[in-house]
This record gives structure tokens, C-alpha cells and sequence, in this order.
């Protein structure tokens, strides 16, 4: 990875490239030994830093001649991203793949960037004027009345995140916050706060995909959702990350509670508590229990975002669930120090998520 960072003095192809030479001297692969490029961006070209980034990128390193493409799924791209790597892999079409995520999110004004994002809602409502912050807002006032659950419970989600990522050097918020701190920062979509709310980022991720030994993809999947929020039965109930949960645990014989360490998608802090429990590691309505007993720290039962998540290590959405997976790969490895580490963690979850639910991957790896 590189460090993820408010603004970048890198271009968005210097940014994959550095990521990129990373991920193959940790391999110890050579740029020849590369089959095929797939990389994840979601915002280039609305954001007018780069087109054709795949090959942009392949002609940067110098592996002209391979399978290059790119891979755009929003909010999710990184994961999707490595979903094509695994597939091209695994079926035979490429020996070594190299996945690399990118954003380079400060090149817009916040009011464009902002907008960008924003269209990744269904079109009416985006004419409407909602926003991502907006169906959480509504999402988590929803899941604090339906289960009597204290705004504590949001705060710590946010508390514990940073903490996670105050030794983490490629954080982009290596702080510390309190609870009051969440409470008491600024309204962004009540009941949520500014730290109950992702940052915009600049940053890469890049990961090699092959058929020898080291940390496995055990199992990958995908599914979308309804796409416009307000057509949702319940605003609680995503169905793309339940759909994906459950795709990525059938057919292998790991169970949820096998799982030691988990990289939760919480672009908003509910998130991280709607998701556990979609997923069925925890039950409708008591994953804020579970965060305020310490049950999802480094120490508790389930450990989640041990680099500090989207909150906290920050969210370049076409780097973000590649870095989730590395977080991953380095605490299967052992490769952390040790108030950094899961102890003896041998299998790992990830959950990247686009947009409000509109598309999740999950992903399952073991040493």
C-alpha cells in the first residue's frame, strides 16, 4: 500500500505504480512473470485525473503485451477488482495477476467529488437531492429506535477504529478520539457526526494473485441489491451483503465463527453494526451490545478493522477493499507488531460494499 493521505503529491498512475512495485518485491515476483493487470478505480474520469488506467498503468511498469483491464463497481471496486484477479487465476487465463486499486480523490473540489458520489444512487433519488449520508442517517436513527440502542453505541464503533489505527503507519487518521469527541463533532445527518463518517482520500493498494503457497482465497462472492434505497422493505436490511455472506460461506467448511478477524466496511459507523449482523455474526439487533462490551476490539471475541477501517485508515474507494484484504494478509502472515496483531488469527473476513448496498464482495482467506 501506500499511505493513504488527505492529498497526495503523486499523480493517480504514480500512486498504482508505487503500490504496485510494493506488492511484487513483498511476492517476489518479476514485472515478467505478470499474466494480467486488473485494476480498480471508480472516480478517474469524472474527476478528469486519468482514462484508460489499466493501460496506463501496464505501459508505467513496462508489461506491455499482458491482459490489462479495469474495473469500476463504486464503493466496492477494490473488492470487484480482486474478484476478476481470482477468476482469471482460477480459470486458467492468467498465471500471476496483479490487482491494484486507486484513487485520487483531492484533485476535485469537495462540492464535485461530493457529487460524484452521490450519483451512485438510483437517479430519482439522486434528483431528490439524497445522498449516501442521508440513507445512513435515516438507517441509523431507524436501528437506535427499533433497538433501543444508545448513540454510545455508534460512537464506539468510531472510537475504537481510530484507536485501531493509531499504530498503523498507513493510516490516513492516526488519532486517537474519545466518545465525546464523535458526540460532540458536528451534525453531518443526524444522529451522525462528522466522525461517524468516512474521509475523502487519496491512496493505493496493490496485491499479487497466484497458484503457489502463501495466504489462500478460500472463497469470493458477490451480489447486488435494490439498487434505490426508498423500494427497500426494511432500511435495515441490505441484501446484497446478506446474499454475498451467504454465498462466501456455502460450499466451504468454515463456519462464521471460525473467523478471527474481520475488515467491516463502515463508510458510516452503523454500517459496521448493520453489516455484522447481515452477515450473521451477530444477531438483528445486538451488534451495538457487542461493540460496547469490547467484543469487536483487537482483544475481543471478533475483532474487527484492526487497521482502522474505512473510518480511520480511510476509504480511496478504488483501493479501499484491497487494502481490507491486505490488513488481512499481513495479520494472517504475522507480519504486525504485536499492538497491531490478532494473536494466532488463521482465517480472515472482508466485506466491501458499494454504495448503499446496491452491490457487496465478500471474501474469505486462510493461511
Amino acid at each position: 500500500m501506500t499511505p493513504f493521505e488527505n492529498a497526495s503529491d503523486r499523480s493517480v498512475v504514480d500512486l498504482a505504480g508505487v503500490a504496485a512495485e510494493r506488492a511484487l518485491e513483498d511476492g517476489d515476483y518479476s514485472r515478467a512473470e505478470i499474466t494480467s493487470v486488473h485494476v480498480g478505480n471508480a472516480l478517474s474520469e469524472g474527476l478528469g485525473t486519468q482514462a484508460g488506467l489499466a493501460n496506463a498503468l501496464s505501459s508505467a511498469l513496462g508489461v506491455e503485451g499482458v491482459r490489462s483491464d479495469r474495473i469500476e463497481n463504486t464503493s466496492a471496486t477494490g473488492a470487484s477488482a480482486v474478484h476478476r484477479g481470482v477468476e482469471a487465476v482460477a480459470s486458467g487465463q492468467s498465471d500471476v495477476a496483479l490487482v491494484v486499486g486507486v484513487e485520487k480523490m483531492s484533485v476535485g473540489e469537495t462540492a464535485d467529488v461530493t457529487d460524484s458520489i452521490r450519483q451512485l444512487v438510483h437517479p430519482r433519488e439522486y434528483e431528490q437531492g439524497l445522498t449516501l449520508p442521508s440513507f445512513a442517517g435515516l438507517a441509523a436513527n431507524v436501528y437506535l429506535d427499533r433497538y433501543d440502542a444508545p448513540h454510545d453505541a455508534l460512537a464506539a464503533v468510531a472510537e475504537k477504529n481510530h484507536r485501531n489505527a493509531v499504530d498503523n503507519p498507513v493510516a490516513q487518521f492516526q488519532k486517537r478520539i474519545s466518545v465525546d469527541d464523535v458526540l460532540e463533532s458536528p451534525v453531518i445527518a443526524d444522529p451522525l457526526r462528522l466522525y461517524d463518517c468516512c474521509p475523502m482520500t487519496d491512496g493505493a493498494a496493490a496485491l499479487v494473485l497466484s497458484r503457489e503457497e502463501g495466504v489462500q482465497v478460500t472463497s469470493i462472492a458477490s451480489a447486488t441489491g435494490t439498487h434505490a434505497v426508498a423500494a427497500r422493505p426494511d432500511p435495515l436490511a441490505i441484501e446484497s451483503v446478506r446474499l454475498a455472506g451467504e454465498r462466501t460461506f456455502d460450499g466451504v467448511d468454515l463456519e462464521r465463527d471460525d473467523v478471527d478477524v474481520a475488515c467491516i466496511h463502515d463508510a458510516f459507523t452503523v454500517l459496521e453494526l448493520l453489516e455484522l449482523e447481515e452477515l450473521g455474526f451477530y444477531d438483528a439487533g445486538t451488534a451495538w451490545e457487542a461493540t460496547l462490551d469490547g467484543k469487536t476490539r483487537l482483544d475481543g471475541e471478533l475483532p474487527v478493522n484492526p487497521g482502522g477501517g474505512l473510518k480511520a485508515r480511510g476509504h480511496p474507494l478504488g483501493a479501499t477493499g484491497i487494502s481490507q484484504l491486505i490488513e488481512l494478509v499481513w495479520q494472517l502472515r504475522g507480519d504486525l507488531p504485536d499492538q497491531r496483531r490478532v494473536p494466532d488469527a488463521e482465517v480472515g473476513f472482508a466485506i466491501n460494499v458499494a454504495g448503499f448496498g446496491n452491490n457487496s464482495v465478500c471474501t474469505l482467506l486462510e493461511s
